[in-house]
């Protein structure tokens, strides 16, 4: 497979979600058949269908452009954020049941190669990565990474929270990662271990982020968000940066840079979210905006959560659990921006199935077939499918696509007991 087909599937995996950067990402590519790429996951309860079923389709498309890939069972990482009640054990006991379930779901199990964080610690030059990181950034930085953890800035309270970024930042070089191809949600220590890996004599890191797939409950609006989802988009084409004494805004599509006179972190509402003020002077004629947060901001507030199980899909859930979430999920009619059902479709049945049927009763319009999400989104937002139609079909190709999922936890004793394990615990935020 040549360069560009390997940079196409790749970037397919980014669709919906980042690239940093594209040009050299293809510059890799081309220097290596087979750079390592990776992704960790924290074992903290049930996996959901984005970790389960969109990891093994993104993994799979990465490991057929020549990746190999290393998924890190950051178990460590998990027991330092308090996960499972700060039960190692637990976390451990988890991790194996999320092994077990990407191998039951099709995942490339020959690419794709399992690190245990428990393992890395016993390592001295590990833990020398580790302060290495710790020594080149601030408390501050650190902090406004508690993102990766599903943590808010205000939520990093432990000191072990403080720890858990400088071990992620290194163990992207203690895996000799190419490649960080994690969620959107990760963005921000991905960043950060760009920017100082040459200063430690590393490499800088390409980052392919994923999408972020939405809960199936309602997005809740707040005045952190812009209402009108045009104006929003536009918003989220600006960075704000400081050089100097000086601030600045960028609009990163058309690369014109803004010069604002105060500092923008000093409009904040009440609750203490990041806000960014973009002043209708500053662009005259154009738009007004008061207030928006980044597009990546709005994706993490929205997606799937273990705490909220009727806001995600699980991968053993049974036929009649995923019938009835499917049933009660948010789905505007005719509204394509933010509507999870089209999501799924989207991203995890267009992936695996060529077409897309929906049974209908003859009064209805009767039955239909889409070849393409395109087509399906089209005739979506025309009125020309209704709600209750979409679910019902995504319900019956995602019990398709979980059924050998269920009956590996049925069948295999080890999976069995895993899983029985797993429904015994305790899941914490």
């Amino acid at each position: 497979m040549d360069v560009e087909k390997r940079f196409e599937l790749v970037s397919q995996v980014g669709e919906g979600g980042e690239i940093v950067t594209p040009e050299e990402l293809k510059a890799l590519l081309a220097e290596k058949k087979h750079p390592i790429a990776y992704d960790g996951f924290e074992p903290s309860g049930h996996v959901h269908i984005a970790q389960g079923l969109l990891r093994a389709i993104n993994i799979n498309k990465m490991t057929s452009a020549g990746c190999k890939f290393k998924m890190l069972v950051a178990d460590w990482h998990g027991w330092a954020n308090n996960k499972m009640g700060g039960n190692l054990e637990n976390i451990q006991t988890v991790g194996k049941y999320l092994i077990e379930v990407w191998k039951s779901c099709g995942l490339d199990a020959d690419n794709v190669e399992f690190v245990w964080a428990s393992g890395h610690v016993k390592d001295d030059d590990y833990w020398k990565k580790v302060m290495q990181v710790a020594r080149n950034t601030t408390v501050n930085r650190i902090v406004r990474c508690g993102q990766i953890m599903g943590r808010k800035d205000a939520d990093v309270q432990q000191a072990s929270q403080i720890l858990y970024p400088c071990m992620q930042a290194a163990d992207i070089f203690h895996l000799k990662a190419d490649i960080c191809q994690l969620g959107l949600d990760q963005r921000k220590v991905n960043v950060l271990a760009r920017e100082i890996g040459p200063k430690l004599g590393y490499w800088k890191p390409v980052i392919v982020s994923h999408h972020m797939m939405m809960g199936l409950v309602e997005p809740v609006v707040s005045l952190r968000y812009s209402l009108d989802l045009d104006i929003y988009n536009k918003a989220s084409r600006f960075k704000y940066y400081r050089e100097a004494d000086e601030f600045f805004l960028e609009d990163v599509v058309d690369k014109q840079k803004f010069f604002i006179k105060k500092n923008i972190s000093e409009y904040n509402y009440p609750d203490g979210s990041k806000i960014k003020i973009l002043y209708d002077k500053l662009f005259p004629g154009s738009i007004k905006i008061e207030h928006v947060i980044s597009a990546t901001e709005r994706a993490i507030d929205m997606k799937m959560s273990k705490s909220k199980p009727d806001s995600a899909i699980f991968m053993t859930d049974s036929p009649e659990e995923v019938k009835r979430k499917i049933s009660k999920a948010y789905c505007p009619e005719k509204q394509i921006a933010e509507n999870p059902i089209l999501e799924y479709c989207k991203f995890i049945i267009f992936e695996k199935f060529k077409t897309f049927d929906i049974k209908r009763h003859e009064k209805f319009g009767g039955d239909v077939s889409f070849e393409s999400y395109a087509g399906l989104e089209k005739a979506y937002a025309e009125g020309k499918i209704h709600p209750m139609d979409l679910k019902s079909g995504v319900a019956l190709r995602l019990n398709e696509l979980l059924e050998p999922v269920r009956q590996h936890f049925e069948k295999n004793a080890k999976a069995k007991d895993l899983l029985e394990a797993v429904n015994k615990l305790e899941v914490t935020r």
